[in-house]
């Protein structure tokens, strides 16, 4: 990975991570790569910039990175009785903190050299706690000002999300003499009131939802208690959070909720994550992004850039979320746009949204063949923008290829190869487990060039391989019609792609900025009805909305091929909201519309 370490300066979602092969179905002999409920935490120690650990459920050990974008895999030295699922990490003083989700009496781990795998243990069990209390999904949390410690949970569509504080003094038991009555409620899901944590696609489902996934960030001397809901199965899981002036309460509904929320685009849903800063102060929002064919828990996880402005509003970035951004090297601003971001580099004075590339998606519904193809898995299913459906070659050989037509030269600047499980039959992770193709490209069809080659690097999996491509000697970008996947290598007897991701710019223009954006909230005032007008050229539409003309923080991606009409079920009772829309294509995006209101439609400046 050397050559790419060294020009590699972007990401994209889902991350580029070597997630391994399932554990939760091995009894029932399906087979599929999975990784949900992340935490990443920035750990210093001996003085030296912080470095990234990422912990992930159920992996048999944890990722580690110095820079967001090349995770190594580290098996530790010991391991709880059971592999960690939902762990709880967190770094204070040299020292990195974990703790496993569990309704029975386990330690907490600690490590000081974590990029050795070295594990001992901090204590030698957490006492137990009423039947079904937990605490299962589990946040540690270390107030600096206080220097008190805590412990937040909950994993249920019963009951709550639960606090306590934790005893230093006791290697960091539960506070007072009575573990059973050491917790408290901090607060219940509310579907009733807040649109978003309705469960089912587009919150359309009656099923009670579920709250899971705490996390605790201090900011300006608030507390941020943050959790994920409606449920980890469907587009429209996202996080949100509570507010409180105390670590254990009370805490009031943020009015902005869900303060992460990505339900449209490629991968959807960034549930049940945490909160990080990096090493320039930039805040990260992590989550849980969903598949969900060989079994409803396959899943993968994202980051978003995320932050707070200055009303203290927390927000996370999730326009064009899963388009390539740039990994900071200084502290910018995240905030989505309200101009035309995401045409210049970090620190170019656009407002908001400084990593977005402006790296458009270049190949939805272009045509697209294939070497070979197994029944209904057609190669065209790679250029659909849709996880659950996928291509499948009639055999697991070197040779095999994917050939997009972009039907006109661009910059051709990163491709994405998301691998599906398809008839798989690998049950261990273990150094047959690898991945390996190459990138061609070419002008005319005939004349290929080599633009990336995975067999030069050391041997990693790669489920959802991201490549930046090197720009040509006179330093312009690789330009070309066409875009070929050419495989070598992927372990067990299938090789399947549900997205074969193109990322660059056209020649043309970026399309006209929508009009008549119209906003219509319902009798019940979670749901309101929008329409748009479609314009020429555009491949697809952002609808943006807040609680403010200026605070547009949150997106929904839909096609241009999809209709112009929405029912959006994502409200708070009692909010009044903004709205506004920006059209995009291979070219760019359009110049966001006037801002509407969703009572009278009237533009608001």
């Amino acid at each position: 990975m050397a050559q790419r370490q060294a020009t590699q300066q972007t990401y994209c979602n889902p991350m580029d991570i070597s997630y391994r092969y399932n554990f939760e179905q091995l009894n029932e002999r399906i087979s599929y790569r999975s990784g949900a409920d992340p935490v990443i935490i920035n750990h210093k120690s001996g003085g030296r910039p912080g470095e990234y650990y990422l912990f992930v459920t159920i992996q048999g050990g944890w990722w580690h990175s110095k820079n967001l974008v090349d995770w190594e895999y580290i098996v530790p030295n010991k391991w709880p009785m059971e592999d960690m699922c939902a762990p709880a990490a967190l770094s204070v003083r040299d020292t990195l903190y974990l703790f496993q989700s569990t309704f029975e009496q386990r330690p907490i781990f600690i490590s000081t050299e974590p990029e050795k795998g070295k594990l001992i243990f901090y204590n030698r069990w957490m006492p137990r706690l009423p039947k079904d209390i937990g605490p299962w999904d589990p946040a540690l949390f270390h107030d600096p000002d206080t220097d008190k410690w805590y412990m937040y949970w909950g994993s249920s569509n019963v009951y709550p999300i639960f606090g306590a504080e934790l005893d230093k003094s006791r290697n960091l038991t539960y506070a007072g003499n009575n573990p059973a009555q050491a917790y408290k409620a901090m607060f219940w899901l509310d579907p009733y009131q807040h649109g978003w944590e309705r469960f089912g696609p587009n919150h359309s489902d009656p099923i009670k939802p579920f709250t899971e996934g705490a996390w605790m960030t201090k900011h300006n001397g608030k507390y941020y208690l943050q959790y994920g809901a409606p449920g980890t199965e469907y587009n429209v899981y996202g996080n949100g959070t509570y507010v409180g002036k105390d670590p254990l309460g009370p805490f009031e509904y943020a009015p902005y909720n869900p303060v992460a929320y990505k339900p449209g685009g490629y991968a959807t849903g960034c549930g049940h994550g945490n909160t990080f800063q990096d090493n320039f102060g930039n805040y990260w929002n992590t989550g849980t992004t969903w598949i969900g064919v060989n079994w409803g828990m396959e899943r993968r996880i994202v980051m978003n850039p995320a932050g707070f402005d200055e009303d203290d509003q927390m927000y996370v970035n999730t326009r064009f979320g899963d388009f390539p951004h740039f990994l900071p090297t200084k502290k910018v601003d995240t905030r989505p746009g309200l101009g035309r971001p995401g045409l210049g580099r970090p620190g170019s004075g656009q407002s908001g949204d400084e990593l977005f590339t402006g790296w458009m998606l270049l190949n939805y519904k272009k045509p697209v063949t294939a070497s070979s193809m197994t029944d209904t898995m057609r190669a065209e299913l790679v250029n659909d923008e849709n996880p659950r459906t996928f291509w499948a070659s009639t055999k697991n050989k070197p040779g095999e290829t994917l050939t997009v037509d972009l039907q006109q030269e661009c910059d051709i600047r990163a491709v994405q190869v998301n691998y599906f499980d398809y008839k798989q039959t690998i049950f261990d992770s273990d150094s047959s487990v690898y991945t390996q193709f190459k990138i061609l490209t070419s002008r005319d069809g005939k004349k290929w060039d080599v633009a990336a080659d995975l067999t030069k690097e050391p041997k990693r999996d790669h489920a959802c391989a991201y490549v930046e491509l090197p720009l040509r000697a006179d330093g312009k970008p690789i330009r070309a019609r066409y875009v070929r996947y050419e495989h070598v290598y992927v372990a067990g007897p299938t090789v399947a792609i549900n997205g074969l991701r193109i990322f660059g710019n056209g020649s043309g223009k970026a399309p006209a900025t929508p009009g008549k954006l119209t906003v219509k909230r319902q009798k019940d005032q979670r749901n309101a009805d929008l329409a748009w007008e479609k314009v020429p050229g555009a491949v697809g539409y952002n609808i943006r909305w807040g609680i403010a003309p200026d605070k547009l923080y949150q997106t929904y991606q839909f096609w241009n091929d999809q209709p112009n009409t929405f029912e959006l079920r994502a409200l708070n009772v009692g909010v009044p909201y903004y709205f506004a829309i920006e059209a995009f294509n291979e070219n760019g995006v359009s110049i966001l519309s006037t801002v509407v209101d969703d009572q009278s439609g009237l533009a608001k400046k």
